[in-house]
């Protein structure tokens, strides 16, 4: 399980709402499903219909009544906060964000994530999740446009204000190029 996984694991009860902000391959919104339960709901973004296509295989092969009903809309992640229900703004668990590309032979690697779309998409993130509820993004600086978006993030996450959140880094120190997460609690 990944430190991403850990993080939001202890956040996500069964009955809860939960975002993935870049569907990629699925693993991410089929994790928030199992976590949420049945009662639960997930919502996952991605402006590739590939991206959807593949989520939903993966979900279709782990389908079970113990897992969330999961909504994958085919939409930049800047446009959450519009996607969400009213009713959910502000009582979000956990939304997760993966950057970079989609990691799926034969995908095109130039459809990648943009830091201001990025940077809009943590904003709403941020003014849907409840307090105590967990942000998650992971970066990938090793590709073409990556190391960019990255260090974005890393500034946005570094000049919030404490009373709006508690931010968090987990890199690997030894190489510059491996993919790092950046948390955030919100308060």
């Amino acid at each position: 399980m990944s430190y991403a996984h850990q993080l939001v694991a202890a956040r996500v009860q069964p009955g809860d709402a939960a975002i993935d902000a870049t569907v990629g391959t699925g693993a991410d919104t089929l994790f928030l499903a199992k976590a949420a339960g049945k009662r639960g709901r997930v919502y996952g973004f991605d402006i590739q219909q590939e991206a959807l296509q593949l989520a939903r295989r993966r979900l279709g092969e782990n389908v079970s009544s113990s897992i969330a009903e999961v909504s994958l809309l085919l939409q930049g992640h800047e446009q959450m906060r519009k996607a969400i229900p009213n009713e959910l703004h502000g009582k979000v668990a956990a939304v997760m964000f993966n950057l970079g590309y989609l990691p799926s032979e034969g995908a095109d690697s130039s459809v990648i994530t943009h830091t201001d779309t990025t940077l809009a998409a943590l904003e709403a993130a941020l003014q849907l999740l409840r307090p105590r509820g967990i942000l998650t993004s992971v970066l990938y600086p090793g590709h073409a446009g990556g190391n960019e978006e990255a260090e974005a993030v890393l500034q946005w996450a570094s000049a919030l204000p404490v009373s709006i959140g508690q931010s968090i880094i987990y890199r690997q120190l030894q190489r510059d190029t491996s993919p790092y997460l950046v948390a955030i609690e919100k308060k």
